[in-house]
């Protein structure tokens, strides 16, 4: 089959967390365009309500929901899932978005970033995950993606906090795979490195602080490391997720999709 084309998603109702973030905006549009149904969802609400206008105003056609919600608490977890099926039909595909950055070297880490960090990025998108993924076995059918990190398949200076919560969201997606494909629900990762949004933006400032250098500075610095030359686009990110939802993916299952410039090639 054709990887994208405007039949590509039809039918399908993909709920995208963290869709505030640029991962997630970038998912959600182009996921529009290709012909799904999709709920996004984040804990800005002005900021979710303008995505939601920017698609609908850029696609006449879109059909989509957005849902206020925390996921850190159940109820939120909760509602979000029953209003989702309730406007849209049963989830067929998650995009799990939602993250956070920060954190510090191990011996200036507070207990409260940590217990953040792992919150966000891993404890509350496993339970999520778990919800979604018991309505998606009654129809025996599903397709799950985790944006996990290059800092979740290798360690870096200054990360541990981050590091952590997504080595633990890979080792879960690959958990998760082999459990969900007796149910024809696959579940994959993907792992970006330094990606053109605020996040990276704010984690190369920060590792330029520590250096006394600029974010300018810094941020050539990245870009010179890498390969590629350059940071990877949101786009591209969602891309590479959109991918793996389709069926033409159809033998991937707990794959971490590295999308690193080159600077990974193991």
């Amino acid at each position: 089959m054709t990887v994208f084309n405007k039949e590509s998603f039809n039918d399908k109702h993909l709920l995208i967390t963290g869709a505030t973030g640029g991962i997630g905006y970038e998912t959600a549009k182009i996921a529009a365009e290709l012909g799904a149904s999709i709920t996004i969802t984040g804990r800005n609400e002005k900021k979710l309500y303008k995505i939601k206008e920017e698609i609908e105003n850029s696609n006449q056609d879109a059909s989509i929901y957005a849902h206020i919600g925390d996921l850190t608490k159940k109820h939120d977890r909760e509602s979000l899932l029953k209003q989702a099926a309730g406007n849209l039909g049963p989830v067929t595909g998650l995009v799990n978005a939602a993250g956070i950055g920060g954190g510090d070297t191990v011996e200036r880490l507070s207990e409260d970033d940590l217990r953040n960090i792992l919150e966000l990025n891993f404890t509350s998108t496993v339970l999520f995950t778990q919800a979604v993924y018991n309505q998606m076995i009654e129809k025996q059918h599903g397709t799950i993606v985790n944006v996990s990190s290059l800092s979740g398949l290798r360690g870096t200076y200054g990360n541990s906090a981050y590091s952590a919560s997504k080595f633990a969201l890979t080792g879960f997606t690959q958990a998760l795979a082999v459990e969900a494909i007796e149910n024809n629900i696959r579940v994959n990762a993907v792992c970006p490195g330094f990606v053109n949004t605020q996040m990276a933006r704010d984690a190369i400032s920060r590792k330029g602080k520590r250096q006394n250098r600029s974010f300018e500075e810094q941020l050539k610095i990245v870009e010179e490391g890498l390969p590629s030359g350059r940071l990877t686009e949101p786009e591209e990110v969602a891309n590479t997720i959109l991918f793996l939802l389709t069926d033409a993916a159809s033998n991937i299952i707990g794959e971490s999709v590295k999308i690193s410039g080159g600077s990974v090639m193991r």
